[in-house]
C-alpha cells in the first residue's frame, strides 16, 4: 500500500467522525451504555472480518494482554463520556468541547521525550480554549446551568481521547487487527455496565434505529480501522491537520440537519476550535 491510498483510507474516519454527533443524537433515548454495547458489537464484527479476510486470527494471539486493556479502556472510556455528555446538553456544544482532542493531542504530545512545546502551540491552545469557553458561557450571555454536568463530561471526553493518542505511542506497532478486540472487549464492558445501572430502552422510531446501526459501521465501528491504517502507513501530519476539520464538520452536519441553530456564538466557536488547532498542527510541522 503506497503512503498517498493510506492517507487517503485514514481521511475517511475523519469524514465519519463528523457524523458521530448526528447519529448519537438520532439514537435517543437509547441510553449511553447500551448505545455503547450496541455499536462496539457492530465495530466488532466488522474488525472481526477484516481479521480473517486479511492476516487471520494467529495474528491477535500476539499481541499483550497490556495492549487490549489499555485500547479498551480508551475506547470504552471516551465514548461513554461522549455518548452521555450529548445525552444532557445541547448537541452542538457538547460536540464542540469534545472536539478539543486534537488540540489537547498536539499540546500533550510537545511534553513527550524529543519533542518541544512551542509557541504556536501555546497560542492554538489558547484559541481553542477561547471557542471553548465561548460555547459554555453561550457568547457572553451567562452560563446555562442545566447544561454544565454535559460540557463537563464533554471536557473529559476530550482528555480521555488526546491521552489515550499519546499514551498509545509508547506501545510500538501494534497490528490494526487488535482494534476488533478493543471492540470486543468494550462491547462486553458495557453491556455488563448497562444491565447493572441502566434501563434498557431500545429505539422507538425507524430513523432511531437506523442511527444506533449507523453509529456501529461508521463513526464507532470502520472509523477505528481505517484511522489506523492511515497514522501507521500515510502522512501523520496531514492527517493531523485534516481531523480537526471535524468539529466544523460536525457543526455544519448538525445545522443541516436542524438539530442545532446557525448561531454566531456557535459558528465563531467553531472556528476558534478549529483555527486553534490547526495552529497548533503548523506549530508541529515547524522545525524550530
Amino acid at each position: 500500500m503506497t503512503r498517498r491510498k493510506a492517507t487517503i483510507i485514514g481521511f475517511i474516519a475523519v469524514l465519519l467522525w463528523a457524523l458521530l454527533a448526528l447519529f448519537t443524537v438520532g439514537s435517543a433515548p437509547v441510553p449511553p451504555l447500551q448505545l455503547n454495547a450496541i455499536c462496539f458489537a457492530i465495530g466488532a464484527v466488522i474488525g472481526l472480518i477484516w481479521v480473517w479476510r486479511t492476516s487471520g486470527f494467529a495474528v491477535l494471539r500476539r499481541i499483550s494482554w497490556r495492549v487490549y486493556a489499555f485500547g479498551t479502556a480508551g475506547l470504552f472510556g471516551y465514548h461513554l463520556l461522549y455518548f452521555s455528555a450529548l445525552r444532557i446538553a445541547p448537541a452542538a456544544e457538547a460536540g464542540l468541547i469534545a472536539y478539543l482532542w486534537p488540540l489537547l493531542i498536539v499540546l500533550f504530545s510537545g511534553l513527550l521525550p524529543g519533542e518541544t512545546l512551542r509557541k504556536g502551540h501555546v497560542l492554538g491552545g489558547l484559541i481553542g480554549f477561547a471557542g471553548a469557553a465561548l460555547i459554555v458561557t453561550r457568547g457572553g450571555a451567562g452560563f446555562q446551568a442545566d447544561a454544565l454536568p454535559g460540557y463537563g463530561l464533554a471536557a473529559l471526553c476530550a482528555l480521555t481521547w488526546a491521552s489515550y493518542s499519546v499514551l498509545s505511542r509508547r506501545l510500538g506497532a501494534v497490528p490494526t487487527g487488535s482494534v476488533a478486540i478493543f471492540c470486543v472487549f468494550t462491547a462486553i464492558l458495557s453491556a455488563i455496565a448497562h444491565f447493572a445501572i441502566e434501563d434498557t430502552i431500545w429505539p422507538d422510531t425507524a430513523i432511531g434505529w437506523l442511527s444506533c446501526i449507523s453509529l456501529g459501521l461508521g463513526p464507532v465501528g470502520l472509523a477505528f480501522y481505517v484511522w489506523d491504517v492511515g497514522v501507521k502507513r500515510g502522512d501523520i501530519q496531514l492527517l493531523g491537520v485534516a481531523s480537526y476539520a471535524a468539529p466544523l464538520l460536525s457543526t455544519l452536519a448538525l445545522i443541516a440537519a436542524g438539530i442545532a441553530e446557525a448561531t454566531w456564538p456557535l459558528l465563531i466557536a467553531a472556528g476558534l476550535i478549529t483555527g486553534g488547532a490547526a495552529l497548533a498542527a503548523r506549530a508541529s510541522a515547524t522545525k524550530s
